[in-house]
């Protein structure tokens, strides 16, 4: 049967003349294809497929794991016949979502797919053309005069001559000075005066070029967008003869300008301009660069970046009589281009801006790690920067690292098929966590130290917690705020709970073996009043297992850890097989471009090709590693002399700091109604510490003796045991809201309180 595809785009002089040489109108698609398209959107076409599955159609979308017909508008009577219960109760597991191109459409799969790291981020390139108003504000070169909605006098505004107008204002004042003592530089000194005035409130203002061309305005179209000829635009090979509307042709309205004057010297033959070079240019150029990364650092005033950076290589480099500042004037419908033009300096909008696909938090923190790097190792005897500060950078410095490797492993799973996909996320998925853990025990162990193994068991213990408490929680509480109530597929959802339930109980059974058949050692025991028949006071009692019950642990525990730690992968492998062979109807991931039509990646530009991303992966993984081993090297100072519980440092600072690029794709893909993701992004994270890391650090200990024993505290077990049993029980009914999010953010803290004052742990 022939397998008719529906045309995606179709070129505009062929619509064009077809329009001219056929009497009967052209239309995209039918009726009943823009219903279908609807309809599939919808999902209540589910049940459909059951009955002819085989038969192709139109409105046929492509989706990666398996494919499903989305509609059959060859069925749409008997569809409508048939959207009983059960269809519905078939199409609320099911998950629509819709991708630019084929690799984008991988990548969207993959946050479904159990064991693959979620990432809320593009992997391709998005045309400009296709984004919202507010992010092509966010790209846009601040070329154009535009029409104003609003006063220009906001509160960023305002920031911006506190933070930034005023001294620029006030070192174009002076070099205007300078030209004008200098005689030859004076029409540069004019040019800066004009500039010092312009700096200090650019806002309502442009800077024209005076030997522009004349500007074309449409006056019958009063919200068209004129687009600025250029001299050498190639033209047209052919020409319309027959227009597409039969309407009266727009009266187009030439402004004229004056005409200029006597042809001056060349630019490069007046002496003015070597004067300017030599003692202008160059002190303002500093004054730009200091403005543009102070503005960049910012990110929400990287206007104020694009402004200095387009006058320091456009305007200061023109001759200074083409220059000329001008009031903006409300433009008659149409945007007219201008060298430089600023109506905002502030944007909360600039957390999204990207540079070739990386978020500019993550570019601008990259800067910190050289930082890091070379303060941490050239001053190891800390004679210019203290402990404390080496130690607070290098956990910051992990953030960005963080970042690029989850990116990525994004990108490489998106281009790869589905084998090399899970190969790197198991490879790289723990990498961020695994560097600081092994630097940490190692750290311990060349310092005889056992309070470096308690702060590696308290991070995993504050990991595990946060990734089942706090991530759910803050997105359900975000995420409820903007949606009053969202749903989620609860039985990938139980899939993940009883995954959690076996991690935990594989975890915490060498602790409560240990608990039933271990001594109970009390240490400092005594009677004050000295009648043996009262109760002894004892100070700290512990379940020993080293010297004075080291057969029990050699015959006993040491070998039911090994066990764990063999059972708990078999279990994670086991999980996905079930989630991504046997059982994927589960997740019925469903991908199309949002009008039915059939995917198709011959325009997927892709941010990082698979060797670039990999070339990544391996730089990010070594330079974690060594912002690892200078935080263990310097955490000392901090668990010493701190006045907070060892515990608490774990469970927060060192568990969560490496978490929060997971936390910020959670809270994006709440925000987006897409609560499944950001559940699943906890729960992924939790899983992965349970089942893959504890046992590649007993593996670890297994071949290099670091002192790493899985036996945890009774506050470890307790509270990691208490959170598993709340989430699985908010879970059960498959919605959320924000109450639910509060209930489990507040236990969260709970928690935290309890390990803020709890007492250090042994050894520390």
């Amino acid at each position: 049967m022939a397998h008719i595809k529906p045309t995606m785009s179709v070129d505009v002089e062929s619509r064009r003349r077809r329009s001219t040489e056929s009497s009967e109108p052209f239309l995209d698609h039918d009726p009943k294809g823009r219903r279908c398209s609807s309809q599939c959107d919808r999902l209540c076409v589910a049940g459909a497929y059951h009955e002819i599955p085989d038969t192709p159609s139109p409105c046929t979308s492509q989706y990666f794991g398996h494919y499903t017909p989305k509609c059959l508008s060859a069925h749409r009577h008997s569809m409508h016949a048939r959207c009983p219960e059960d269809i519905w109760q078939e199409a609320s597991i099911r998950t629509s979502i819709r991708a630019e191109n084929e690799v984008e459409a991988h990548k969207v799969a993959n946050n479904y797919k159990f064991g693959f790291r979620k990432w809320k981020s593009h992997v391709t390139e998005r045309p400009i053309e296709d984004r919202s108003d507010v992010v092509k504000e966010l790209y846009s070169e601040l070329n154009y005069v535009k029409q104003l909605s609003g006063s220009l006098v906001t509160a960023g505004n305002i920031v911006y001559v506190l933070l930034f107008g005023w001294w620029i204002s006030l070192f174009y004042f002076l070099v205007s000075l300078l030209m004008f003592f200098t005689i030859a530089g004076i029409p540069y000194g004019k040019l800066c005066l004009q500039l010092s005035g312009y700096f200090l409130w650019p806002f309502g203002k442009a800077l024209q070029k005076s030997s522009s061309l004349v500007r074309k305005c449409c006056l019958k179209f009063p919200h068209c967008e004129a687009i600025p000829e250029e001299v050498d635009e190639v033209k047209e090979p052919f020409k319309e003869s027959t227009p597409l509307l039969h309407t009266a042709p727009a009266v187009t309205n030439e402004i004229p300008v004056p005409a200029p004057p006597i042809k001056p010297t060349r630019y490069w033959c007046r002496l003015s301009t070597y004067v300017w070079l030599i003692l202008g240019y160059p002190l303002l150029a500093v004054v730009h660069c200091l403005a543009m990364f102070l503005s960049w650092i910012i990110v929400f005033t990287i206007p104020v970046s694009k402004m200095n950076a387009r006058t320091l290589s456009l305007i200061l480099l023109m001759p200074p009589e083409e220059v000329k500042v001008r009031n903006v004037k409300k433009p008659q419908g149409c945007e007219t281009r201008v060298l430089l033009c600023c109506y905002r300096a502030f944007n909360w909008y600039y957390y999204k801006y990207t540079v070739d696909g990386i978020n500019v938090f993550a570019v601008n923190l990259l800067p910190l790690v050289i930082i890091t790097l070379i303060i941490g190792y050239m001053d190891r005897e800390n004679y210019f920067v203290s402990s404390e500060v080496k130690f607070a950078t290098a956990l910051i410095s992990i953030i960005p690292l963080s970042y690029y490797i989850g990116m990525g492993i994004a990108s490489i799973s998106a281009q790869s098929n589905f084998a090399v996909g899970a190969v790197v996320n198991a490879t790289f998925g723990s990498i961020t966590e695994m560097a600081f853990y092994i630097t940490a025990l190692l750290q311990g162990q060349r310092a005889g130290n056992q309070c470096y193994a308690e702060i590696v068991k308290s991070a995993l213990t504050g990991t595990l917690l946060g990734c089942i408490l706090f991530i759910p929680g803050i997105c359900m509480i975000i995420g409820g705020f903007k949606h009053s109530e969202q749903r989620f597929n609860s039985r990938s959802a139980g899939v993940s709970s009883a995954l959690l339930f076996i991690s935990v109980g594989g975890v915490f059974a060498p602790t409560l073996f240990s608990k039933a058949y271990g001594n109970f050692i009390c240490e400092g025991c005594n009677n004050p009043a000295g009648n043996i028949s009262k109760p002894f006071i004892c100070n700290n009692c512990h379940y020993d297992l080293s010297e004075n019950n080291r057969p029990l642990f050699l015959s006993h525990i040491e070998p039911l850890v090994y066990t764990v730690s063999v059972l708990l992968p078999a279990a994670y492998l086991v999980g996905l097989i079930f989630t991504l062979k046997t059982h994927s109807h589960i997740y019925d991931i469903h991908v199309s471009d949002g009008h039915c039509h059939v995917i198709s990646d011959h325009s997927a530009v892709v941010h990082w090709s698979r060797t670039r991303a990999l070339v990544v992966l391996i730089l990010a993984t070594v330079l974690m590693a060594a912002c690892a081993d200078l935080s263990t090297e310097h955490i000392k100072p901090i668990i010493s002399n701190s006045s907070v519980s060892q515990y608490f440092i774990g469970v927060t600072i060192i568990a969560m700091v490496p978490e929060l690029p997971e936390i910020v794709n959670g809270i994006q893909f709440a925000l987006q109604n897409n609560i499944s993701l950001s559940l699943e992004v906890g729960s992924c994270l939790a899983v992965q510490v349970c089942m893959l890391q504890i046992p590649l650090l007993i593996l670890f200990n297994a071949f290099y003796d670091v002192g790493f024993v899985l036996i945890f505290s009774d506050l470890h077990l307790w509270a990691s045991i208490f959170s598993v049993i709340l989430v699985n029980y908010i879970f059960m009914d498959g919605k959320s809201d924000y109450f639910q999010g509060t209930a489990l953010v507040v236990v969260y803290l709970i928690l935290l309180a309890l390990y803020f004052f709890a007492p250090a742990p042994l050894g520390c």
